[in-house]
């Protein structure tokens, strides 16, 4: 056991998977995970409290489904920047939403106490030495805050608080919570998109001007469609479970990028009401992927110690 009480047989020497959307498959089933309650210190009772979980699993899908159209992730190194980035930002999102998650499912009193001393110096050391090997750690970590609150994780879990505090029952009730759930979404959604992606990956000049060449008429036929498929699958035919980005948007540009993105949260929320078992029965679709692996197992560096 280490000092978390955590069996030796869940912390003993993994590595890192190798397939960026393999990665992401795992992240998408790790979020779906969260959202259903099914990961460590959850509680069916508390269901929809990680509300913008359920979304970013359908989020890191549509990564996942990205790498693997081959316009993406078939490139050649030297023109791979568009996978690269896309796997940068999935992996390093994950870093930094996760573990707030995962501290409040299992200690929400040290969650609300601590929230404040987060930080990639502030870690169990094991961690610290995990978190430091990680691809692109050394430009990832500055540029998104080094994993420390903000306004938007504060009040998103001030949400959090709010919805579990909200009991399941008459209509008004109801209503309570699904506000409460939208409010959280947006303000996790802000921290993804303004603080960690944004600096991240799309203020990177190399993964912006292969967008924007995507964007030009002579090659835009043969980029992949800019929608978010609510559908453990990649694609749909049914354009009420899906939200396409207005032909207008500018991905690099925060502004023109949240403008899509609030749309489709909205979308997705407006799902959640009114075709919830659909929604959920994908959620548990994605949640299968969580022991995906790698095509063949690549045990290289870096080892999580």
């Amino acid at each position: 056991m280490n000092l978390w009480g955590v069996p030796e047989v869940v912390t003993g020497k993994k590595h890192l998977l190798t397939e960026y959307n393999v990665r992401a498959r795992r992240i998408s089933a790790t979020y779906a995970r969260f959202y259903l309650e099914k990961e460590e210190g959850g509680k069916a009772s508390k269901k929809g409290r990680f509300y913008w979980m359920a979304l970013a699993a359908f989020a890191a899908k549509t990564v996942a489904c990205s790498l693997e159209d081959v316009r993406v992730g078939s490139m050649p190194s030297g023109v791979d920047q568009v996978a690269k980035g896309l796997g940068k930002g999935n992996l390093w999102l994950f870093y930094d939403i996760a573990p707030w998650h995962w501290m409040h499912a299992n200690a929400p009193d040290c969650m609300a106490q601590y929230e404040n001393t987060r930080s990639d110096t502030n870690l169990v050391p094991a961690l610290i030495a995990a978190t430091q090997v990680m691809p692109w750690a050394a430009q990832a970590l500055p540029k998104i805050g080094r994993l420390k609150t903000n306004q938007h994780i504060h009040a998103a879990f001030e949400k959090v608080r709010a919805i579990e505090a909200i009991p399941m029952g008459d209509e008004i009730q109801k209503k309570r919570r699904r506000e409460a759930q939208l409010e959280h979404l947006f303000a996790i959604a802000e921290h993804e998109q303004k603080v960690v992606l944004q600096p991240l990956i799309y203020d990177d000049e190399d993964f912006a001007w292969w967008l924007r060449q995507q964007r030009k008429a002579w090659v835009n036929w043969a980029s992949p469609t800019l929608e978010l498929v609510f559908a453990a699958a990649c694609t749909t035919d049914d354009p009420e479970l899906k939200s396409v980005a207005p032909q207008d948007t500018v991905l690099e540009d925060f502004k023109s990028r949240f403008h899509w993105i609030g749309k489709a949260a909205k979308k997705f929320h407006g799902l959640m009401q009114t075709q919830a078992a659909y929604m959920e029965g994908e959620l548990q679709a994605m949640a299968s992927w969580v022991s995906m692996s790698d095509p063949a197992p690549k045990p290289i560096p870096p080892y999580m110690p």
